[in-house]
């Protein structure tokens, strides 16, 4: 039957839906969902969730943290329908670490769960054992995409705009030159990110290689506590304030050779 649902591998918790806590080495159809069609399933650390094309919301496996969405934190064997939404119908549903976001036909973002740094959004640290929406985000903006990760949460809108909330880096400072940007956080990390096809993104190496969104933390720069950037290189202080140039730059503006361009070691 079309939507069916498969599932195998790791059991211990009973995240496979099967009935059992018995780790299955191949696909085993999940029978509780015999004549449902499930549209999207999710899957988190030890535990599962699934929306179907009626909009119902299931979910199943470990279910301490209240993950699972029905009211207790106990773990199920078998999907069980999640009858708290105020009776919204769901279209996306996505599973962090211990944590289990969904998104109501009506637009409404809802996420339940654990929530020790802030990864379901409501303003508190406290686990939430049924769906709660998710009030910061209003109903003009309409959810695309969502996902889940070991602490954190994020959000796409079809505008384009991406929200994210948890567990973060708290930044000090940044900096921007021509088409990148550096950032130091309050642990005195330098993060880069954007253009680097004359290295001044710090990782030794040339080239952007689309990385625009993710910025990498240059290990050799920890324990600054400002960035300076210019169009192609950058300049950091080193501990006795005594600015050093940390990658290349044109018309020998770092006092190298042309023929001998080449990140500079701190």
């Amino acid at each position: 039957m079309e939507g069916a649902v498969q599932s195998w591998g790791r059991n211990q918790n009973g995240q496979l839906g099967l009935g059992s806590t018995e780790d299955s080495l191949v696909p085993q159809r999940i029978e509780a969902f015999k004549g449902v069609c499930v549209k999207m399933v999710a899957a988190g650390a030890e535990h599962t969730a699934a929306v179907t094309i009626g909009g119902e919301l299931y979910g199943w496996g470990w279910g301490r943290y209240g993950n699972l969405g029905l009211g207790d934190r106990n773990d199920r064997l078998v999907p069980e329908e999640v009858s708290t939404v105020d009776g919204e119908k769901m279209v996306l549903v996505a599973c962090g670490w211990r944590h289990t976001i969904s998104v109501s036909s009506s637009g409404g973002l809802y996420t339940y769960g654990w929530s020790k740094y802030g990864q379901l959004g409501h303003g508190d640290f406290e686990d939430h054992l049924i769906p709660h929406k998710l009030e910061a985000l209003h109903s003009h903006h309409r959810i695309s995409q969502i996902s889940g990760g070991w602490r954190h949460t994020m959000a796409l809108t079809s505008d384009g705009k991406l929200y994210g909330w948890g567990w973060n880096k708290k930044v000090v400072q940044i900096s921007c030159g021509w088409r990148h940007t550096l950032a130091v956080t309050e642990r005195h990390n330098v993060f880069s990110w954007g253009r680097g096809t004359n290295g001044q993104l710090g990782h030794g190496e040339y080239g952007s290689s689309g990385q625009h969104i993710e910025s990498s933390n240059i290990d050799s720069l920890s324990g600054k506590i400002s960035v300076s950037p210019s169009d192609t290189y950058a300049i950091v202080p080193d501990d006795n304030s005594v600015p050093a140039t940390t990658v290349k730059g044109n018309r020998n503006d770092l006092s190298v050779p042309e023929s001998d361009v080449k990140r500079v070691r701190l």
